[in-house]
């Protein structure tokens, strides 16, 4: 969310911050959810699937040279406990089917609010509501949480954060940081 939108005349990007899903996790977590046999709704695109970290929403490309450089700033954790999604959700509220963990990483949190720091004083506001690590599966969802022959358990890969735009349904990375320290 953005409290300086651009001006009229500025052309603009629409923006948010992720973990990117490897393609072999991708095409593991497409194929769970055939199993489902979901009716209704719009899948996401495979090569869509990420984990959303902050949405930025509607930014000038003018802010992008300080969006970049305060993404480069964040430091990397040094060490984070797995992140495993293990639970199927409906979110009535923005008609999604999601996946979730049940027990979000506590470095994780620690890290993203890291992150909505760095963005507050460009302008970006921080969504009131906690952080929940979540990756959404369908969209234009309106049914109930279906029933998976396999309960989901998929361990997110966690190694960088990108920063996408979205532009026609598909997401293009215009920068990516170390989300963990390498070690050596």
């Amino acid at each position: 969310m953005n409290s300086n939108e651009p001006g009229p005349n500025e052309p603009f990007k629409r923006l948010f911050f992720a973990l990117p899903c490897a393609p072999q996790q991708g095409r593991a977590l497409s194929r769970w959810r055939s199993e489902l046999r979901l009716r209704g709704g719009r899948p996401v695109a495979t090569e869509n699937f990420h984990l959303t970290l902050m949405f930025l929403g509607t930014a000038g490309v003018t802010q992008l040279p300080a969006i970049l450089e305060a993404a480069a700033r964040l430091r990397p954790l040094e060490h984070l406990e797995p992140l495993l999604l293990d639970r199927l959700e409906v979110w009535r509220r923005s008609q999604a089917l999601v996946l979730t963990a049940e027990h979000a990483p506590a470095g994780l949190l620690r890290w993203v609010y890291g992150l909505q720091e760095a963005m507050s004083p460009l302008g970006f506001l921080v969504d009131p509501r906690e952080f929940r690590p979540h990756l959404t599966l369908m969209r234009d969802f309106r049914g109930v949480v279906p029933e998976a022959a396999q309960a989901p358990g998929f361990h997110w890969n966690v190694g960088e954060f990108v920063l996408y735009e979205s532009c026609k349904g598909r997401y293009q990375a215009l920068g990516q940081w170390p989300l963990l320290a390498r070690a050596g």
